[in-house]
């Protein structure tokens, strides 16, 4: 039998409620395949590390690639649970997910970028500046990512920092990107941003992916959640909220281990002057004496509940290391919070990507 036998055809997916339906190609992804022909499901890591992409498979047959249990689980599996970022139909496939809309997806596009700055926010947090060809549009939404085309087709992903409608204020010119990037020692792309990346360099960009940005139809007060430079994607949104001007209650907890994890801190109290909707709580796990640290300590996600009991009313973003994401989506559904009401975007390393292949 030659292999090209083997190879699962295409079929077609549908999407509930929104009636959204698209072809997949052989051995295509669910995923891979919406967002190829403009479909708006919801997605993170697109590696089968975060969860993100999960919903329910109202009918069809689908084949999973490698993918980690926290993500899905053999029951959840069991239960018609499907992971579009690894789910190969090998049916016409009917699936229920409720964040899929007809007007947030944008198109992808591959395009060169120069390095038009590097700027160092703390001893390991790099923001990058990109300029981007003035022929090339490129649209995104606040909070979604780029992902870096390195050498052999290797990918390294990375949330813009600033919303759409400041590109043309970092220096007076269209198409400027920031991008906060921390260095992991051994890292093939963090080496390279911390050491020989100089400005004026091409590097090669494609985007934007992600489903975490704003859901502008609801009047709910809003919990931003970030740890570390999670925090990227949230000062985009705050960036979004302030030009929309949103009246909706916003609080953000920004955690890291010590005060200096908190990097653009200033920035942020600067906001509270120009957005008074805006309520700011930072909070440190791990504070040394030399830090002098006087504020709230502890979990970030567990800041939160401490102050809301009750989150059946609010909205929640919440971005940053998958332990922070996954406890928070935890415990506030819990506390009351509405599954559909907890939006997320758990930054994925490679070493989560290299066990969700151990795994599978």
């Amino acid at each position: 039998m030659t292999h090209s036998a083997t190879r699962a055809p295409g079929f077609q997916i549908t999407v509930q409620p929104s009636g959204r339906a698209f072809s997949t190609e052989p051995d295509e992804t669910i995923l891979a395949a919406g967002i190829r022909a403009g479909v708006a499901l919801p997605y993170g890591c697109k590696d089968g590390a975060c969860g993100t992409c999960k919903c329910k498979k109202i009918d069809g047959r689908v084949v999973h690639g490698a993918h980690q249990s926290k993500a899905l689980s053999d029951e959840e599996e069991a239960q018609g649970w499907v992971l579009t970022c690894c789910a190969v139909a090998h049916s016409d496939v009917l699936l229920e997910s409720r964040q899929v809309t007809r007007e947030n997806a944008l198109p992808i596009r591959k395009m060169p970028a120069r390095i038009k700055a590097l700027e160092r926010l703390s001893p390991d947090v790099m923001r990058l500046q990109l300029q981007l060809p003035a022929s090339e549009a490129f649209n995104y939404h606040a909070g979604q990512y780029v992902e870096f085309i390195l050498a052999g087709g290797v990918r390294r992903s990375y949330s813009m920092a600033n919303a759409p409608h400041t590109l043309a204020d970092l220096d007076g010119k269209p198409g400027g990107l920031e991008l906060h990037i921390r260095h992991m020692p051994g890292g093939q792309f963090t080496d390279q941003v911390f050491g020989a990346m100089k400005e004026r360099d091409i590097v090669r960009i494609e985007g934007p992916f992600g489903s975490f940005y704003l859901h502008e139809d609801s009047a709910k007060p809003i919990v931003l959640l970030a740890s570390g430079t999670g925090f990227a994607p949230i000062k985009a949104l705050i960036e979004q909220l302030q030009h929309t001007g949103s009246k909706r209650p916003v609080t953000l907890y920004w955690g890291g281990r010590r005060p200096s994890d908190l990097y653009l801190d200033a920035w942020v109290k600067a906001q509270l002057t120009q957005m008074p909707s805006l309520r700011y709580v930072p909070v440190v796990s791990d504070a040394l004496a030399e830090d002098g640290w006087q504020g709230r300590t502890g979990f970030v996600h567990l800041a939160v509940l401490q102050d809301l009991a009750e989150l059946s009313l609010y909205q929640v973003y919440a971005c940053g290391a998958p332990i922070v994401v996954d406890s928070a989506r935890s415990a506030y559904t819990q506390a009351g919070l509405p599954e559909d009401e907890f939006y997320a975007d758990a930054f994925i390393t490679e070493a989560d990507k290299a066990r969700s292949a151990a795994t599978a």
